[in-house]
């Protein structure tokens, strides 16, 4: 709709956009009491008044530093974590004389880490502060005085200014709106950045205020805006605006909330009441949940062991070394005389041993801190971003249709991907595509519509119907018209105006015409083509205009006061012009289940007209109209079988005193200011809404998404349990299981359901007390036979289907645990009726029982706390907006792409993670060991064997590659045998590769490795002539020789364990092995005074010498030995469910069926639900008939 001038009209009389006068009530009113203090003073912000009240500036920063809070509050992150603290207090130690090294190499390793993770927030932040920078720098017209407008900065704007917002702009501030382009001052604002929704909100100033349309109109224009203080409501505004003495009373409808954006609207003229940090936008600009991966929760715990073990052998060595400096002096001389006692005060005195002791505990914590990795925190990190970027720049997880890739918005849960046990999923819009089509109908008794929905197919090969499917080849076979969008309606008895001859024609006229008045949509033509399309709050909504259009109601012009149609005349066969006075629209809510508009016809009647759900809308209808009521029932109920979403559609007519009776008492309603003021608009609609007259129900078809049966059989494959929670009806949600194969033949439904007989007469008779208890009683009961059914059978599969009600009870704390056993216990349940609210807890309640990984997966505003709730949420990017995508870790466009992103990125994931973690520690301990061997033979001295800068720069260059290179590309078996065999998700699932099994299995081939190592070369250099002089090794010898034998040992030992070599990895194996030996000529030509004991010790001693070259060889084969017969005694008799798939490669015999399923009977627990479930639950019955 274009902005153009109207007629002026009076609106005080419509529900939605009434803004006449005030009845404001002192009694009600809380305008400036507490919670309601805001006052801005219209176009003079500069008054005596506005300057004392000290509102903030336009001005918003979403960065998490500034340049005064960055160092402070990154190192405090920083030092947060324990193990970087350690390092911290070792590094100051490393100044005094205790150190075993000198202060600079303790220091550097620690500046790089710490460095590069600062480095990564400052890059993170600078990206905030840009785009804070952009957004405060736009400009915005702005009054300055003698109706002049001029561009100015968002950021200068102060609460008072009039702006004035052009079309396609985004609104700088909160607003209440003054006037717009239209004479009525309505306006049109898309509100995707705040709550998701695409469709068009109708926004509408107050009638006082609706001829400001010039700038030079608010040359002299004053007011005073009392109102709420900030907060983070959305759908809620309680105000006035005082203008010349008189009160006007300000609702939601007036207000224009910042990043919303005016569309098809040519200007507005606003007043900002709440800037900045005030704004609603930025009131809910939370931080979501703080969400952590049990990995990194684990590796935690393995942090605290090993420096628990790091203080238990720096303390065993202490004694030692206490004993031994106590005995030092025999017959008056000293043992170790070459310790050179009488060069220090304490530390090797004889005299003061447990001092010494003491001194060398500090000591000794220092030089066994290579035990922690110390880059391990920062290479995992740097890992998972690059993860993440492999799943956002995945091709198969990219939607063409919508232009949406996967987005991996956190990169903290990518290993949690891979370890997820129970899937939490909505239906509609998830499992479904929240693209409504009108498919059937039922009016006046009689059911209209021939199409087949995807559900009824699917129960067509349920119950092998030949008549289904014998209409599904017929439809096939007709060549039908053009597909429009919203419309799959087949029935040529109404089609083509045909509807005319039909016996109940009146009704047929009624009903199609109540579609195409009764709802909130806002048409727009095209220039070119004249075609006509429609702005809907929900695709329902647009599908119900749609069909109006097609049968022949088409819908095509709105305004304030009317609604205007091209219909059929069935006297003349003519299409004709009808216009209807609109006076009211009373809005559906979730509450309410209907919604109404009162109109009034070319002939002046009035007339109610209503649609809603058929648990309201029944027990509305007038006593006696009930002609077709019970025809109606039957075809709604059928319609819910074949896993339609139904209204029921119904009118009255109205006389003039009840209507302006309910007027008057609706009116007093909407412009109260008290905080009561939604249940008293409720309780006045209340009023009207009886006594309707029935004429039909719609049904629309929400269909299945692509590919959503395949990806559930898959992931049922992999053994993940999956959840249905759904605010439809339990016979929907029921076909809906069926088509998806979440349900199938012959698998024992366990029901729990409130609507008994015994409960329905309580509920009648009122007695809430009495009720509750009977209907907790009767769902504990339901759930205590369902435990029974379960015990009684270990071989039948039992689906679990509870409605809302009855969740209520099943989630009281002493009864959910018994709730969950029988949950668990089942191949499927479904949550029927459920609250958004019901969905976090039952959430909740998976993820703190069963201690397993939960994902949690929607696409709407409802399913929000249900993805905050789970380990993992999974937000859609479907019709219902972005704010489940919003609240997520991980976004997807379709459901089908979880079988990508859980069975390849969520398995690879978290076997890299897992893998880089063990390997991590193994290379440490491995490290570590050979510094606390040599020490415990020098009779703990404190004498480390290598040298300062070959301790520190160990984790930092010649070992650190390799491992980011492992958490990047490292693949057990291809993406395509991942998903072949989705039994290798188990692995994750049970943890198996990093159970404390296999952590402690990684740790003792490090000690292993540790030992072989210094062992061997001390044993191998200890009376061996190592010079042509006939001189033995010295320290520097055998510290380099040790040195270069774990460099060669860890990356060798990566490259024995990798799967899957890459280019990247093969340099950065041997690279970091060729690494080691430039270092150490460049570091070996330096002055000695730098490189100490290492100056020319590779070129003079051991580059000449073959015994070093030969050392190193045997040395490094013998540590990977116990490795090498470990792996080869697993893999051929206790091979892991990887290892069975990768022998299947290595034999060539991938694609042969028989044996590809011998290796899939090994799997972990057998599948319960999924096409393939069905199957073989078919081959069993008829090989069981066959015997």
């Amino acid at each position: 709709m274009g902005g153009g001038r109207r007629r002026k009209v009076h609106l005080s009389k419509l529900f939605s956009f009434t803004c006449g006068k005030s009845t404001l009530q002192d009694e009600n009113s809380k305008i400036g009491g507490p919670g309601f203090s805001r006052v801005a003073y219209a176009n003079d912000p500069d008054c005596l008044e506005a300057t004392n009240l000290n509102y903030g500036l336009n001005y918003v920063s979403t960065t998490k530093y500034n340049l005064a809070t960055f160092l402070p509050k990154s190192l405090f992150e920083q030092f947060r974590r324990v193990a970087n603290f350690y390092f911290l207090v070792t590094g100051c130690l490393a100044f005094t004389p205790l150190a075993p090294y000198s202060a600079g190499s303790a220091i550097l390793p620690l500046i790089v880490v710490i460095g590069a993770t600062m480095a990564k927030e400052a890059i993170e932040d600078w990206r905030r502060f840009q785009q804070d920078t952009e957004m405060n720098n736009r400009k915005v017209k702005v009054h300055q005085g003698d109706g002049n407008f001029e561009r100015t900065e968002w950021k200068k704007l102060r609460v008072g200014d009039i702006v004035k917002v052009e079309k396609d702009e985004f609104f700088p501030a909160d607003l209440v709106l003054l006037s717009s382009s239209y004479e009525d001052a309505v306006c049109y604002v898309e509100t995707m950045n705040l709550d998701g929704e695409t469709n068009l909100k109708l926004k509408q100033a107050l009638e006082t205020t609706s001829g400001l349309h010039d700038d030079s109109s608010f040359q002299h224009f004053k007011a005073i805006i009392r109102c709420e203080d900030p907060n983070a409501s959305l759908y809620t505004f309680v105000g006035s605006m005082e203008i010349e003495e008189q009160q006007y009373s300000l609702s939601p409808q007036q207000v224009l909330l910042r990043d919303s954006k005016l569309r098809n609207t040519d200007y507005t003229y606003g007043v900002v009441i709440f800037t900045g940090r005030d704004t609603k936008v930025m009131q809910n600009a939370t931080d979501p949940p703080s969400k952590r991966s049990k990995i990194e929760r684990k590796m935690d715990k393995l942090i605290y062991l090993l420096m628990a073990s790091l203080v238990l052998i720096a303390g065993i060595g202490s004694v030692f070394f206490g004993i031994k400096t106590h005995e030092d002096i025999k017959n008056g001389k000293m043992k170790r005389w070459y310790l050179k006692p009488i060069d220090t005060d304490v530390f090797f005195d004889p005299k003061r041993a447990p001092l010494a002791a003491i001194l060398h505990f500090l000591t000794a914590m220092m030089l066994y801190s290579y035990f922690i990795p110390i880059s391990l925190y920062v290479s995992i990190e740097i890992v998972k971003v690059l993860q993440t970027i492999f799943i956002n720049q995945d091709i198969q997880m990219y939607h063409e249709d919508s232009d949406k890739p996967a987005h991996a918005r956190t990169s903290n849960l990518n290993e949690e991907l891979g370890q997820v046990d129970t899937i939490l999923s909505d239906k509609t819009g998830t499992l479904t595509c929240n693209s409504m089509e009108f498919i059937k109908c039922t009016i006046a008794g009689t059911a209209y519509g021939r199409g087949v929905t995807e559900v009824e197919r699917a129960m067509a090969r349920r119950k092998g119907s030949p008549l289904i499917h014998e209409q599904v080849i017929e439809e096939d076979n007709v060549v039908s018209r053009p597909a429009v969008k919203g419309f799959n309606f087949k029935d040529d008895r109404i089609m083509n105006g045909n509807w005319v001859n039909e016996p109940h024609s009146d009704v047929l006229q009624r009903f199609f015409r109540l579609l195409a008045i009764c709802h909130t949509a806002i048409p727009e033509a095209d220039e070119a083509s004249g075609k006509i399309t429609y702005e809907a709050e929900s695709p329902d909504e647009a599908a119900f205009v749609i069909a109006a259009r097609e049968i022949g109601f088409q819908f095509y012009q709105r305004t304030q006061t009317s609604i205007s149609l091209y219909e059929l005349d069935p006297l003349s066969g003519k299409t004709v012009e009808r216009s209807y006075s609109l006076l009211n629209v009373l809005e559906f809510n979730s509450a309410r289940k209907r919604m109404s508009v009162i109109v009034r016809s070319p002939e002046g009647r009035l007339l109610l007209l209503s649609k809603g759900a058929d648990s309201v809308m029944f027990e509305r209808l007038a006593k006696g109209e009930h002609a077709f009521e019970k025809k109606t029932m039957e075809h709604i109920n059928e319609y819910a079988d074949a896993g339609l979403r139904t209204l029921v559609l119904a009118y009255r007519e109205l006389d003039e005193e009840e209507y302006q009776r309910f007027n008057k008492d609706f009116t007093d309603a909407k412009n109260s200011v008290s905080a009561d003021r939604e249940e008293k608009i409720d309780a006045a609609a209340e009023m009207i809404e009886n006594n309707f007259i029935l004429l039909g129900a719609t049904a629309v078809e929400d269909k299945l998404q692509n590919g959503v049966p395949e990806c559930i059989d898959k992931l049922a494959q992999a053994g993940i349990k999956i959840w249905v929670l759904t605010g439809d009806k339990m016979e929907t949600a029921i076909n809906i299981g069926f088509a998806c194969s979440l349900l199938r033949q012959g698998m024992k439904q366990i029901t729990i359901t409130l609507d008994t007989p015994d409960i329905v007469i309580l509920e009648k008779q009122e007695n809430k007390d009495a009720l509750a208890k009977a209907s907790k009683d009767s769902v504990t009961r339901q759930i205590s036979d369902g435990k029974k059914l379960l015990s009684l059978s270990s071989t039948e599969s039992f689906a679990l289907i509870i409605d809302g009600k009855s969740l209520t009870y099943a989630l009281d704390d002493d009864v959910k645990n018994l709730f969950l056993e029988l949950a668990i216990g089942c191949a499927s349940v479904i949550c029927c009726r459920s609250s958004p609210k019901q969905k976090a807890l039952v959430t909740r309640l998976v993820k703190t029982n069963t201690g397993k990984v939960t994902l949690a997966i929607g696409d709407g505003a409802n399913d929000v706390g249900m993805l905050q709730e789970a380990d993992i949420g999974i937000g859609l990017s479907g019709a219902e907006g972005m704010q489940a995508v919003m609240a997520s870790d991980v976004s997807i466009a379709q459901f089908r792409f979880l079988e990508r992103l859980l069975l390849v990125h969520g398995h690879y994931c978290y076997r890299r993670i897992s893998s880089m973690i063990c390997y991590f520690f193994y290379k440490n301990i491995t490290f570590g060991l050979t510094i606390f061997l040599y020490e415990a033979y020098t009779t703990f001295s404190g004498q480390s064997a290598y040298d300062d800068w070959f301790l520190s720069l160990y984790n930092v260059f010649f070992t650190s590659l390799p491992v980011i290179a492992l958490g990047v590309f490292d693949q057990d078996v291809s993406a395509r045998f991942c998903l072949k065999f989705p039994m290798l998700y188990q692995e994750g699932v049970q943890n198996l590769l990093f159970s404390w099994r296999r952590i402690i299995g990684w740790m003792l081939n490090g000690i292993a490795s540790a030992i072989v190592v210094f062992f061997f070369t001390t044993t191998a250099y200890q009376h061996q002539a190592f010079r042509e002089g006939g001189e033995i090794v010295s320290r520097d010898i055998l510290g380099a020789t040790m040195y270069t034998c774990v460099v060669w040992l860890v990356n060798c030992q990566m490259a024995v364990s990798v799967s899957y070599f890459t280019l990247i990895q093969h340099i950065f194996i041997w690279g970091g092995i060729a690494l080691w030996y430039l270092f150490l000529l460049a570091y070996g030509a330096i002055t000695p005074t730098i490189s100490t004991i290492a100056y020319k010790v590779f070129i003079e001693a051991l580059a000449p010498a073959p015994s070093f070259w030969a050392l190193t060889f045997f040395v490094v084969i013998s540590a990977l030995i116990p490795y090498f017969v470990f792996a080869a005694v697993q893999t051929r008799l206790f091979p892991m469910y990887h290892n069975m798939v990768q022998w299947i490669r290595l034999d060539g015999r991938a694609d042969d069926p028989e044996y590809c399923q011998i290796v899939r009977q090994n799997s972990v627990r057998p599948t319960t639900v999924g096409v393939s479930a069905r199957l073989d639950a078919k081959f069993l019955r008829q090989r069981l008939d066959g015997l």
